[in-house]
């Protein structure tokens, strides 16, 4: 069983971390890796950079340019991953623009994710009827799980159609804004988060955007099985780039 769908089985609201790989430095994928796994963190998102990010707010979109400029490429990202599963068992997951995996080759991009022991994949601008059209047969041969995603301007129909399809979970976008932290969510919001539970979706869902604190997790999970921080997270590690390895539990506590 892929490690991303044991995990939701689990008994537990799922604590999701975003960071982009190459960010803050170079080689320090493996490093945060490593370390929020050993936080207790449930799932990972590596974030594969983009020079047109255009479902990233601010924090992200600086990240991903940083990146870029540190020397991070696709191919140096699986550099980097091919050793990381003698050293860590938490569900892996990229998130990245098509572009650049239509650049590496889908097939080849897809090898070396089985070869690394990437568990699924977050493609933001990969159309679901593209994906069935031309790529599903690809993924599920390498054993990935293209996880889709739904705002609240997603018709019901739709959803439903994404609920049909997905195997692993649902990433629900809290808003129609572009990814970044927020204190509180709008009663609109929380609105949303229970419409969508009140469908009785097979697929698990998982917020994402706008998730900075314990009070907007917990808001976050009162009607889903989990929830995703990126900006947030992107921030502490730009304050703490000396030494973040010694800081990132106290991240995941707070």
């Amino acid at each position: 069983m892929n490690r991303i769908n044991k995990r939701l089985q689990e008994n537990k609201k799922i604590l999701s971390l975003y960071f982009t790989a190459g960010f803050p430095q170079l080689n320090d994928t493996t490093s945060i890796i490593k370390s929020l796994e050993n936080s207790g963190v449930d799932m990972i998102e590596i974030g594969l950079p983009f020079s047109d990010p255009l479902a990233d707010g601010p924090t992200i979109q600086a990240s991903s340019t940083q990146a870029l400029k540190n020397g991070m490429t696709t191919d140096l990202l699986f550099t980097q991953l091919k050793n990381i599963r003698e050293s860590v068992n938490i569900p892996l997951i990229i998130m990245g623009y098509f572009n650049p995996i239509f650049q590496y080759g889908v097939e080849e991009f897809c090898k070396k994710c089985q070869e690394t022991g990437i568990d699924g994949l977050i493609i933001p601008d990969l159309p679901l009827e593209v994906y069935q059209d031309e790529y599903q047969t690809i993924f599920e041969s390498y054993g990935l799980i293209n996880v889709f995603l739904i705002t609240p301007q997603t018709p019901t129909e739709r959803i439903k159609k994404i609920d049909k399809v997905s195997k692993g979970f649902i990433y629900m976008v809290s808003s129609a804004s572009v990814t970044g932290g927020k204190n509180d969510f709008s009663d609109e919001q929380l609105k949303y988060f229970e419409r969508i539970n009140n469908l009785q979706l097979k697929t698990p869902q998982i917020v994402g955007f706008g998730i900075s604190n314990k009070k907007t997790f917990k808001q976050a999970t009162s009607h889903a099985h989990g929830a995703i921080i990126g900006s947030a997270f992107i921030k502490f590690l730009k304050n703490k780039k000396d030494n973040f390895e010694d800081f990132i539990s106290d991240f995941t506590k707070n």
